[in-house]
Formats: structure tokens, sequence, C-alpha cells
């Protein structure tokens, strides 16, 4: 347990909804229909950057009307920090990428360091082609190194959490986006 059932309760009720359950079934449905669109006649391989797009991937994989092959990779730069850090691998892209059209799925583009090392290792694996999908992409002026190729949700320059993401460990059960309260 990352923090107490107290303190989740408090950071939750201090946060500002961004982003309700509803808007964030539409951007999921959008996004859905755009990877519909570009890849259905690609057998792509799917892979979820656990543990933040867990949630966002199950509700969007059942949404996808194309074979697929599914796999995961666990990177991290925050874990129950706020601020990004040192990029940590727990489990990398394997083999199965060479000469396979990849989707990576995760739950928000922020700096843009972790999705771009994941497009860095899935293409010297031997992809052929590399695609992502953010449930969010965070809005805060700076230059990326990657640009997601399907976003849901733009999110303003803050802690977001809810719908996969998590703050201090709690709350990516959230069906709705929230900003941790500034200040």
């Amino acid at each position: 347990m990352s923090v107490s059932i107290q303190h989740a309760r408090d950071i939750l009720q201090q946060a500002e909804l961004l982003c309700p359950a509803e808007q964030v079934q539409s951007a999921l449905q959008r996004v859905a229909q755009q990877i519909n669109a570009a890849l259905a006649d690609k057998y792509p391989l799917v892979l979820s950057v656990m543990g933040g797009a867990v949630v966002f991937s199950g509700q969007l994989l059942p949404l996808l009307n194309f074979p697929l092959d599914f796999d995961y990779v666990h990177v991290s730069r925050y874990g129950d920090a706020r601020h990004g850090g040192k990029m940590h691998w727990k489990v990398e892209p394997r083999e199965n990428v060479r000469g396979r059209v990849v989707l990576v799925v995760d739950d928000i583009l922020d700096e843009g360091h972790t999705l771009a090392a994941l497009r860095e290792r899935v293409m010297e694996l031997g992809a052929s082609r590399f695609y992502s999908a953010v449930l969010a992409d965070k809005l805060h002026g700076n230059a990326k190194p990657i640009h997601a190729d399907f976003v849901g949700l733009q999110v303003p320059d803050r802690f977001v959490f809810g719908y996969g993401m998590d703050v201090e460990g709690a709350w990516r059960n959230l069906p709705a986006i929230y900003a941790v309260k500034e200040g």
C-alpha cells in the first residue's frame, strides 16, 4: 500500500475533475475508430504499457475489429513519485516484435521519453512499423521527442490521475480523470 486510505480519499476529495467518465468513454470510442481505420489490414502486435495503460488497453481491445496479438511491456519513470525520473525497465519488448507492425498503448504522453524509448527499442528489435496510442496527451508547451499517432484526450500541465493513472499508487480504478489540487 502506497498511501493510507484516508490520504488517498483526501487527494480525491480535493482534486479537480478534468474529464468526466462520459468524456473518457467518448475519447475511447474515437481512438478505437481511428485505430480500426488505420490498422484493420495489418494484424498488429499490441503492446500495453503496464501498469498505467491496463484500463485503457482493457477497454480498447474489445473495440478493435481486426485480428491482433497482445503482449505487454513494463517500464516506468515515476513509480509512486509525482515527477519523472530514471527509466526503469521491468519487462522489455521481446523478440516477437520482429517483422511486425507494433501498436504501443500507454496511459499518458507527458514528456515523451518513455514512449520514445519504447519506439527505439521496438524498432531496434526489428519491428516493421511503430504506432502509438495514448489516452491522454499532456499540454505543457515543451517539445516532445515523439508524438502519439492516436490521442484520446488532451490534459493540462498538471498531475493527473484516474482511468489507469495513479497518484501515489492510488486511484487507477477511477472512470474519470482528475488533477491533483495545485498549491
